[in-house]
């Protein structure tokens, strides 16, 4: 079987998992086919958890979730130094962001330390306790959350933070159909009395494949054109008066090249799902909001009018010119 076949396999498998959140099911494949972080933002009861949880049963990974607080200390996620007195010496335990997928939780409830030593270990892949440096597992994904309702005694995360993310996926509720496919989901399995103990429906797929399939995806033909169309998009964030007069002003800060970067490894992995081995401008197009939306600051002024960076980002893809 194919690495393609095999993730196409996983695909199914979240797709029976998590009813009416296609959109969120790719996004996962695509932070884990290309070794970036995804920040989640939606309402509770959407699957979020859920999707992780899945993710994790069917692949060879550990999962754990943290519940950001405010009282959480950068020692409850990253582990600390324990005294030995038998032999007067000091032991590091590990703390959770050991394991190979990890969902943050709410991370906006927690204050700016524990928020660093998170983004600093997604960035750095390592985790740096008094004078040692102890390495991450290699395949390493966060799924941080944040709840757009109740934003009273939260910590937003900072622009410089936000751009670690490889993107900003914004979750709304399904569709009738896909939440009577819900009800009935959860129906059948409290009636199958299924729980965190129940075997996987699925052999899990090992780490090489998910590592030979990355590969794959990063060997794709991205042409000359494209490339350009990408560089010009996250160039449009940053001058987009440049596409209209009626959008100076917009943005404070446009995105960083970590916005270019992310582009197109996500439409890299979203070529290789669809079983092409070239990148379009629609793959570009369909993945570019979610890796800009963290990355665009608006003035204070179209805020204040009620624009929005999703608003700013669709229409610096309806005006930048498409090879």
């Amino acid at each position: 079987m194919s690495n393609l076949q095999q993730i196409n396999r996983l695909a199914k498998y979240l797709r029976q998992q998590i009813i009416g959140q296609e959109m969120l099911v790719q996004r996962l494949l695509v932070g884990l086919l290309s070794g970036g972080h995804l920040l989640v933002e939606g309402a509770p009861g959407l699957a979020k958890t859920r999707a992780v949880k899945a993710l994790a049963d069917g692949i060879e990974a550990d999962f754990h979730r943290v519940q950001f607080t405010p009282d959480l200390l950068p020692s409850d996620l990253t582990g600390s130094d324990v005294y030995q007195p038998e032999d007067g010496s000091f032991h590091f335990n590990k703390g959770p962001i050991f394991h190979n997928l990890l969902l943050a939780d709410e991370i906006n409830r927690a204050p700016a330390k524990v928020q660093s030593a998170l983004l600093e270990a997604m960035a750095e892949h390592q985790v740096t306790v008094g004078a040692m440096s102890y390495p991450l597992p290699r395949l390493f994904l966060v799924m941080a959350t944040q709840n757009p309702i109740e934003q009273e005694g939260t910590y937003p995360l900072p622009e410089a933070q936000l751009d670690r993310f490889l993107l900003h996926v914004e979750v709304g509720y399904p569709e009738r159909e896909a939440s009577r496919g819900v009800l009935r989901l959860a129906r059948r399995e409290m009636l199958e009395e299924v729980d965190e103990k129940t075997p996987k429906t699925m052999d899990p797929i090992s780490q090489a494949t998910i590592f030979a399939a990355r590969k794959e995806a990063f060997e794709l033909h991205l042409d000359d054109a494209v490339e350009e169309y990408i560089l010009q998009i996250v160039e449009a964030t940053r001058h987009p008066e440049h596409y209209g007069d009626d959008l100076a002003g917009w943005v404070r800060w446009g995105a960083s090249p970590r916005g270019a970067i992310s582009i197109e490894r996500g439409a890299r992995v979203i070529a290789w799902l669809d079983g092409r081995d070239f990148v379009t401008p629609d793959d570009v197009q369909l993945i570019a909001p979610d890796a800009l939306r963290h990355r665009v600051l608006l003035d204070y002024a179209a805020e204040a009018e009620g624009i929005t960076p999703q608003r700013c980002i669709d229409e610096l893809l309806q005006r930048v010119p498409a090879p």
